[in-house]
């Protein structure tokens, strides 16, 4: 399969992922400023939750810049990551429709947590399709971002029974890491473009 039908694939569901997480905001009933506190809840997990899927949208679009073909179990790694990142909008919603209560919190984390996880899959196999001494490869050398986030998500996910505010910071944290796209990506193929 080519690369740009797999591209055109994962950012066609992320874009779905988006649209239903905005339809879960709904119209307040009311038309002054207090008819828009009950919702504040559900716009931060909102914005969030669109931070986050941002940035698996870009960091996404930069690793497959760096990989020239795709297998069979790359589309599967795929889907596995598209699965979780499509589960953001139930845990977003739920989160932001408790008010942060401890087990949407924690649910949330997980559903994170998954992500990264699926993600690291994706770039294992990615880089298994195009071999050890691939751009792809170099570019993520040894995913020290990706596994600080994934130690930050469980450490979230425990704390969000005592805390679901130090948790909430955790998950903020991870998207501040991730913020900015992968530059080593960016590096890496600007350095195989001079040479």
């Amino acid at each position: 399969m080519g690369k740009g039908r797999f591209e055109a694939f994962s950012d066609g569901v992320i874009a779905i992922i988006i649209t239903i997480m905005v339809l879960e905001l709904k119209v307040p009933h009311g038309e002054n400023l207090e008819a828009l506190r009950p919702l504040f809840p559900v716009f931060l997990s909102y914005v969030l939750s669109f931070t986050y899927i941002g940035i698996y949208w870009n960091n996404h679009h930069h690793m497959l810049h760096a990989t020239h073909h795709i297998t069979a179990a790359n589309l599967w790694a795929n889907l596995h990551l598209l699965f979780w990142l499509s589960l953001v909008p139930f845990t977003t919603g739920w989160m932001g429709e408790n008010y942060f209560a401890v087990l949407p919190t924690a649910l949330y984390g997980v559903n994170l947590f998954l992500a990264a996880i699926a993600y690291t899959i994706l770039q294992l196999s990615l880089i298994r399709a195009a071999g050890e001494g691939s751009l792809i490869k170099k570019a993520v050398g040894s995913d020290i971002k990706g596994k600080i986030s994934i130690m930050l998500y469980l450490l979230a996910i425990g704390i969000a029974f005592v805390s679901p505010t130090i948790s909430q910071a955790l998950y903020v944290t991870v998207a501040v890491i991730w913020f900015i796209p992968d530059r080593r990506i960016e590096a890496v193929l600007k350095d195989s473009e001079v040479s």
